[in-house]
């Protein structure tokens, strides 16, 4: 059993959730500002399909990307080279938000539902919530977004409308962020497609470690921009 959160009621802490299924933490409560930001410094994101309740998820292991670690193969190197993407950031967060809910082959509806949406479109405004865009011929081909607290990037979800769009938007994204001495991303599920990028899982203690440090250190201020030079890096 998994508690049921009030308006008012803290997070039980992580290591009470659940191993089947992996992470599953709390249900109820709201997705309010303080809510969230309180959720993502401790390791903690919503999770769930439109029509059921609002669930809450911490792992063990955690899915994350060290900035350092970031595989970048030859082809998306030659990609990136090309310039065949125009990478932004900060500039349609709604719009990559559309587009990583749009259905997907082998899913079945999407987990960002319109509360979602408006919850996250809050952070952004306040300058917590960032977008990555790439663009071709003017129009959006992919990129991803996620949440940053201190010099800690939670990532959410990405989407490619062209091949190679969201991962030259990570590329970039990852440059970025390593200028600000940001660490890590964190990726939160397991999948074969970001390990193909270079993301490892580690114990769920250490991810919380590697937070909480991060977490207190002074912000970006948003809205964020890619460097002019950031090409030179890539």
């Amino acid at each position: 059993m998994i508690p049921w959160l009030g308006p008012r009621d803290p997070f039980p802490p992580v290591e009470v959730a659940l191993s089947d299924p992996n992470g599953l933490l709390a249900a109820g409560a709201d997705l309010s500002v303080h809510r969230l930001l309180d959720a993502y410094r401790q390791g903690i994101f919503p999770w769930y399909s439109e029509g059921d309740p609002l669930l809450w998820w911490s792992p063990d292991p955690r899915m994350v990307l060290f900035l350092d670690e970031l595989r970048v193969t030859r082809s998306l190197r030659r990609v990136i080279r090309t310039q065949r993407f125009d990478v932004t950031l900060d500039r349609a967060f709604l719009d990559v938000m559309a587009g990583c809910a749009e259905p997907r082959d082998g899913q079945d509806g999407t987990w960002i539902t319109p509360e979602i949406v408006d919850a996250y479109s809050e952070l952004a405004a306040l300058g917590y919530g960032h977008s990555v865009e790439a663009w071709a011929d003017g129009e959006l081909a992919g990129g991803l977004y996620g949440v940053a607290i201190g010099r800690m990037f939670y990532g959410e979800s990405m989407f490619a409308r062209r091949s190679d769009a969201s991962k030259v938007a990570l590329a970039y994204l990852v440059r970025q962020l390593r200028r600000w001495n940001f660490e890590l991303i964190d990726c939160q599920m397991t999948t074969s497609h970001l390990a193909s990028l270079g993301a490892r899982e580690v114990p769920r203690h250490v991810f919380n470690a590697q937070i909480s440090r991060l977490v207190r250190q002074p912000p970006i201020p948003g809205p964020w921009r890619v460097d002019d030079d950031l090409g030179a890096d890539l």
